[in-house]
C-alpha cells in the first residue's frame, strides 16, 4: 500500500537518503534491462558512450569516466575489441600508452543504440514537467556539492560556514594543500 505524505510532516535527511537510492535503483534497473535487450553489458555501454561523446582517449581515462577499474576496463575493451566496435592504438606521443578509438562499425552501433537509450530515459522523465526537471536538476546538483563539501571537511577536519559554491572551492583548495604538503 502507498503512503502518502503529508505536507505536515516534514521530510527527514534519512528517509530523502531512502527515496534517492530507490529511486537510482528504479532508474539504473530500468536502463540496464534496456542496455542488456541489445546483448550488451551496462559497463561496454558505458564505454561505448564515453568514446562517442569525447573521443578517442587512453583505456585509464575512460575508466575514470566510467569509474570501472582497470582491470574491468581492459576486459570491457577486449569485448569491445573481439566484437569489432573498437580498435587500440599506440599514443603518438608514449607507445606504451594504447588509446581506444570506435570503429566506423562501432561508432554506427553506439550512435542508434544511444538514441534508443536516449528516448527510454525520456519515457521514464516524461513525468516530470520541464519546469520539475529544471528544479530536480538543481537541487540534486547541490545536495551532491554539499554531500562533496561535507566529505572533504570531514576529510581535513576544517570548519566552514554553511555549503556554497565558494566555500566548496576553498574547501577542495585546502585540501590539496594538505595532501601535498
Amino acid at each position: 500500500m502507498h503512503k502518502s505524505t503529508s505536507p505536515d510532516v516534514p521530510t527527514t535527511g534519512p528517509k530523502l537518503w531512502v527515496i534517492l537510492a530507490r529511486a537510482h535503483g528504479a532508474l539504473a534497473s530500468y536502463v540496464e534491462h534496456c542496455i542488456d535487450a541489445e546483448g550488451l553489458g551496462l559497463s561496454d555501454f558505458m564505454v561505448l558512450e564515453v568514446l562517442l561523446h569525447k573521443g578517442p582517449m587512453p583505456i585509464s581515462a575512460i575508466g575514470e569516466k566510467v569509474l570501472l577499474a582497470n582491470a574491468s576496463m581492459t576486459a570491457a575493451v577486449d569485448r569491445l575489441e573481439e566484437k569489432r566496435w573498437v580498435v587500440r592504438q599506440s599514443s603518438d606521443s608514449d607507445r606504451r600508452n594504447k588509446i581506444v578509438k570506435l570503429t566506423r562499425e562501432g561508432r554506427a552501433f553506439i550512435s542508434e543504440l544511444y538514441a534508443q537509450h536516449a528516448r527510454d530515459i525520456e519515457a521514464v522523465t516524461s513525468v516530470l514537467t520541464q519546469r520539475e526537471r529544471d528544479q530536480l536538476r538543481a537541487l540534486l546538483k547541490k545536495l551532491g556539492l554539499s554531500a562533496k563539501a561535507t566529505t572533504l571537511q570531514r576529510r581535513t577536519g576544517a570548519t566552514l560556514a554553511p555549503f556554497n559554491e565558494a566555500n566548496m572551492k576553498l574547501q577542495k583548495r585546502r585540501s590539496s594543500q594538505v595532501t601535498r604538503g
